[in-house]
């Protein structure tokens, strides 16, 4: 039984894992692969129900899983015995070797939510984007249902004296038999993550707790173009040591001042990708570098070499090379800085501050002075199931076949970091970024599903020494701060993991422009007329009703259980990290478990990468 009870300003449950003997001999007559894809189909529409259907007064009969042309209809009594009593009928013995005891845990857990709370709680996640984005997929994948019965349903369902369970949810559908779509329940499993839901309950209490009361006035707005004219030029830097051909796009002005400004983008992007806040600073007279990683571009990601083997879709390797290429601009730069030409002078590169995007927020961060714990994340990444883990908790598993123990790149020429929307998750552990030796600026959007912002933002913010600043989008998305003209619609209008783009987040874009303005600025003779920038008034003062903004310097108190849950070491996730995360959110991503069964079963992952290692982007 699930129990739910406040805790402090959050939700906090309970969920004891029954032990049922297992039966060994019994699971070796087929092949693993097929246990597991048989497995996944039932337990995946049996708890995907669980999460979606309620109705008090009618009772089906019977389960009926679609796959294509092929079905299977499992009596609703028949599970409730084995659910109890661990038997078979006579009936279920022919799927002995599926009715596994993770199934029957499945089946016989309920969830319970306090009344005091449980309908704030669902009423939350059920009205987020998110949420209204899973009812409409769950919609599909359970014919005959719709929008606002699954909504009522779940509401209903969660007030149930005797708690929330599967076959209590499949004996109220108002059917006699009931069937889902086991294709469109798998590919929810990119969506409905752990961590995502997490920080889709928390969103509301970050809007709340991070807002600060103070007016805001100012002379100028840092937001606006620059007066200075500015320059562009492509460079193509061969790096023979490394082998790596590394493009790179130079903005500056006549009159420049201030650090060298390095970009460095995400996995699967490319150069462009901030195009517009390149322009912006350098309109004010910082010059800006905008890198290409060879190894995690949109190029290379685009055409892999003939082969490739799909666990390879990241190397272990750029997560060192990543933040050498950056080094190596610099070491090119300050030569072309002596030479002759237009750009003699302007290239500052005994100060650097490096800005990067996604897996170019780790980047900036490793220069930094963070220290890649190699030894950490392999024990999370072997220990930790990668069920419900976000596209970012794969993404960083790749890094676990480095062979050093603890990874230093540091760079003594970079001087300041800005980490939009950063992977960081279990990279650094939890000592790494304490060797940060320079100022940090953070940037996280609460309805970011790649790279959730409670463990790939929050809680590292939480570890960062001082001088340290957070931008927090309420609402923002993973690519909500790029630049629109860089972006292909069959990005921006995914229906499972919709990105708030344009017009919509047009508020973001400018905060960004004028607080990292603000923040590079530190550095020079002008840091004063700029603090104003770097505050709350400054952030709140551009907010819209679609996306609150937010500015700290510290995370509040009432935050503390939450970062508590995000550092918990892995073989505690699966007992302890229930006791502090809201139980629907927790109820959801056990569905997004089991589903992503079947999702792996069939070679099909969100990000493809075979069945070895997890990795995305």
């Amino acid at each position: 039984m699930l129990n739910l009870s406040p805790f402090e300003n959050m939700p906090q449950f309970f969920w004891p894992q029954p032990r049922v003997a297992s039966s060994p001999a019994v699971h070796s007559a087929l092949p693993q692969r097929y246990q597991r894809w048989m497995q996944g189909l039932l337990c995946s529409a049996a708890v995907a129900l669980s999460c979606s259907i309620a109705s008090p007064s009618h009772a089906a009969e019977r389960l009926t899983l679609r796959l294509g042309p092929f079905q299977q209809t499992i009596a609703i009594a028949d599970l409730e015995e084995f659910a109890k009593t661990g038997k078979l009928s006579p009936a279920l013995k022919p799927y002995a070797l599926v009715l596994t005891p993770d199934i029957r845990n499945a089946l016989a857990d309920r969830l319970e939510l306090d009344p005091n709370i449980g309908d704030q709680v669902v009423n939350e996640l059920l009205r987020s984007p998110a949420g209204q984005r899973m009812l409409a997929a769950l919609g599909v994948a359970i014919p005959g249902s719709n929008v606002e019965q699954l909504q009522a349903a779940i509401t209903l369902a969660a007030r149930q004296v005797d708690g929330l369970s599967v076959l209590a949810i499949l004996r109220a559908f108002p059917q006699e038999t009931v069937t889902v779509d086991v294709t469109s329940i798998a590919a929810l499993a990119s969506q409905l993550n752990f961590s995502y839901w997490e920080s889709q309950a928390l969103s509301p209490i970050l809007e709340r707790e991070l807002k600060v009361d103070s007016a805001f006035t100012a002379a100028f707005d840092p937001a606006v173009p620059g007066p200075q004219v500015v320059e562009q030029k492509t460079l193509v830097l061969r790096d023979r040591q490394r082998q790596r051909t590394l493009p790179v796009d130079l903005y500056w002005s006549d009159r420049p001042s201030g650090p060298l400004v390095v970009l460095s983008h995400g996995f699967g992007a490319n150069r462009t990708f901030l195009a517009y806040l390149a322009r912006h600073l350098a309109s004010y007279g910082l010059t800006v570098a905008a890198i290409e990683h060879p190894g995690s571009n949109m190029a290379w990601l685009a055409s892999p070499s003939p082969g490739q083997a799909r666990d390879t879709l990241l190397s272990a390797a750029e997560f060192v090379e990543r933040p050498r290429d950056v080094s190596f601009l610099l070491d090119q730069l300050a030569q072309l800085n002596q030479k002759p030409g237009a750009l003699r002078g302007k290239l500052n590169t005994n100060q650097a501050s490096v800005m990067g995007h996604s897996l170019g927020g780790y980047t900036a961060l490793a220069l930094a002075g963070a220290e890649l714990n190699v030894v950490g994340l392999r024990q999370f990444c072997q220990e930790h199931i990668p069920l419900g883990l976000s596209p970012a908790d794969w993404l960083q598993c790749t890094a676990i076949d480095l062979p050093e123990r603890r990874v230093s790149l540091r760079d003594p020429r970079v001087v300041q970091a800005i980490a939009l929307n950063p992977v960081i998750g279990r990279l650094f552990g939890p000592e790494g970024l304490k060797r940060v030796a320079t100022p940090t600026l953070i940037l996280t959007g609460t309805e970011d599903s790649l790279t959730p912002t409670l463990t790939h933002q929050l809680q590292p913010f939480a570890q960062l020494p001082n001088p340290k600043y957070l931008v927090t989008a309420i609402g923002g998305t993973h690519l909500s701060v790029g630049d629109p003209a860089n972006f292909s619609d069959l990005i921006t209008q995914s229906a499972l993991v919709r990105e708030r783009q344009g017009k919509e987040t047009a508020n973001l874009r400018q905060l960004l422009q004028g607080v990292s303005l603000a923040f590079i600025k530190q550095l020079t003779p002008e840091a004063k007329q700029y603090q104003p920038f770097l505050t709350s008034g400054y952030a709140q003062s551009l907010s819209t009703a679609q996306i609150p903004l937010r500015l700290n310097t510290k995370l509040p108190a009432s935050l503390a259980p939450w970062m508590k849950v995000a550092a918990l070491p892995p073989h505690q996730l699966n007992t302890q990290v229930n006791q502090q995360v809201s139980a629907l959110a927790y109820y959801f991503v056990a569905c997004n478990s089991v589903l992503y069964t079947v999702s792996a079963s069939f070679g099909s992952s969100a990000w493809q990468l075979g069945s070895r290692r997890p990795g995305s982007g």
